[in-house]
């Protein structure tokens, strides 16, 4: 439905979508709905159908007579960004003429909460208090949004967001599997404002991962003060994250974050950060 009024919005139209070669992309994780069906439900053709990823990406190109190219992506945290990546890729490469990218994150039943919890990654007080002192992990929270990718010379009136570059890496080898890797995200920052064409000293504003985690908050700000020089707390660059006014939507928070650049730029402002109060020592 989200995917559908964002073409809308777009000035896109079913008729002129219907055979034609856009393509959908979707950052979506392993989906709860599987798990809240009842044993009974599980067997028939819809559950089988609708509980795999690669259709929630499909059934949008279905309905619509989308013929470019389909895929769900799951890259963890990653998600919606990756398949943001993959799609504006596409359109710049002629592969499609206009990507629909979405994303989207329901926690429909506790399994996963109570995992990460026993893990010790979220928050007791259930807040991410991203940069700050008292930062005890993440709250998880839900998300689902919707973006329409077009060539800049295609860009419909009005529209406030252009794509200079952007980038896909991993951690590689770190510490354990959900430890972040410094290094990794430096070279990540670098490549993807090489392809915007831009240098460090350039870029004024930064959405964060930002999760609010006591090990992950210190090694992004490094990797962002190595890149981009001083530290988080430059008066000349503003740094902030979208999960501390709403959660960790996790597939979806990357999406959740451009969005909030999104509408930074149509304000021509900046928001503060919520729940931040003292700065960890660490990130400074």
């Amino acid at each position: 439905e989200l995917g559908y009024a964002a073409l809308h919005v777009s000035s896109a139209r079913r008729v002129t979508l219907m055979g034609g070669g856009g393509g959908v992309f979707l950052g979506i994780e392993r989906p709860d709905w599987v798990l809240a069906q009842p044993p009974s439900a599980r067997a028939s053709v819809y559950a089988v159908t609708g509980d795999n990823i690669s259709v929630a990406a499909g059934r949008i190109s279905f309905v619509l007579g989308l013929q470019g190219p389909c895929s769900s992506v799951d890259t963890a945290c990653a998600s919606s960004l990756s398949a943001l990546h993959g799609g504006s890729q596409a359109v710049r490469r002629g592969e499609c003429g206009s990507a629909l990218t979405l994303a989207v994150s329901l926690k429909l039943v506790p399994v996963g909460t109570l995992g990460a919890a026993s893990a010790g990654m979220l928050s007791v007080d259930g807040r991410c208090k991203t940069l700050d002192a008292r930062a005890n992990g993440y709250a998880r929270s839900e998300a689902v949004g919707a973006l329409v990718v077009r060539p800049v010379e295609e860009r419909a009136a009005g529209a406030m967001l252009a794509f200079g570059g952007s980038a896909v890496r991993q951690d590689g080898r770190s510490a354990s599997l959900t430890a972040p890797n410094g290094s990794a995200q430096r070279g990540l920052i670098v490549a993807a404002i090489g392809r915007a064409g831009v240098s460090p000293g350039e870029v004024g504003c930064i959405e964060a991962h930002g999760t609010g985690t006591a090990l992950g908050d210190p090694t992004e700000a490094g990797a962002l003060a190595a890149v981009h020089g001083g530290s988080v707390r430059s008066a000349s660059l503003s740094v902030g994250a979208a999960k501390a006014s709403v959660g960790h939507s996790e597939a979806a928070s990357g999406q959740v974050g451009l969005l909030k650049v999104q509408r930074l730029l149509e304000d021509s402002s900046v928001f503060g950060n919520a729940q931040l109060r003292v700065l960890n020592p660490l990130v400074g």
